[in-house]
């Protein structure tokens, strides 16, 4: 089972390239960030023309997340508890039933958090609080998790081309990054740093100053991988060339395979 994460930064300006990559791709559930669309104008009809299944928690013009998958999933949540004023459409989980039993994705977009000295902060904290407690309640039911996403974390400084220009960005605090290993910490594992211990294996490059020809990038989307997950780990990667393509996002698609 191949779950992939992508950041699509606007489904209506990607859609050609989305399509194109699913004509390819092997992936079996893909979780899309940054959908950028309201629920009713998705562009469903044309994913579901190449044999996916599509739901997606939307909001009009930024944050909105999808779920496309080969199979119809069990079960459908959207939203993550624990404050019922939050209104931005961030995140949702599906429940897949596959020939080893079922496998929970949840799909996330991270608040980013910039400018540190704003509300976004506390909130982008607050949301990871959030996370953290939902997942509490989730592994007690011990079954397989993914949390796959654009999580706006960098982890660690090997993960971004220049630690000393992240040091004032909400991506790589030490709060924020603290909230991340504390999901670690509840025995989740990063399904590409799992398998790979090397320098550079970054997800986005700014549309700025050249970045993607310098390769000046982060590693800030991830799959999370519970224990249940994590025993089944056969292989992550990062489909970086398709930032290469005309029009791209500025992130690129982050993969783990799972033996189900």
């Amino acid at each position: 089972m191949k779950i992939v994460t992508w950041n699509i930064n606007g489904i209506k300006a990607r859609l050609d390239n989305l399509l194109t990559w699913l004509k390819e791709t092997d992936a079996d559930v893909i979780c899309l960030q940054e959908i950028k669309s309201v629920d009713e104008n998705f562009p469903r009809l044309e994913i579901e023309t190449l044999g996916f299944h599509v739901e997606t928690h939307g909001q009009k013009g930024f944050n909105g997340v999808a779920i496309l998958s080969r199979t119809s999933p069990d079960e459908v949540l959207r939203g993550l508890p624990g404050d019922d004023a939050d209104d931005h459409a961030r995140f949702m989980e599906a429940v897949f039933s596959t020939a080893s039993g079922v496998v929970r994705v949840a799909c996330i977009y991270l608040p980013n958090g910039n400018p540190i000295d704003t509300p976004k902060f506390p909130y982008k904290l607050a949301w990871m609080k959030r996370l953290h407690t939902w997942l509490e309640g989730r592994l007690a039911l011990e079954e397989p998790i993914v949390i796959a996403g654009d999580y706006n974390v960098i982890p660690e400084p090997y993960d971004c081309y220049n630690p000393a220009a992240w040091l004032g960005d909400a991506l790589f605090q030490p709060e924020t990054r603290n909230a991340y290993r504390m999901l670690q910490h509840l025995g989740m594992t990063d399904a590409v740093r799992a398998v790979s211990d090397a320098p550079a294996l970054y997800t986005f490059w700014d549309y700025q100053a050249g970045a993607w020809q310098k390769n000046n990038g982060i590693r800030i989307d991830h799959l999370l991988l519970s224990p249940e997950a994590a025993s089944k780990l056969v292989s992550a990667d990062i489909d970086r060339q398709v930032r290469s393509w005309e029009k791209p996002s500025d992130h690129v698609p982050a993969a783990a395979v799972l033996a189900f």
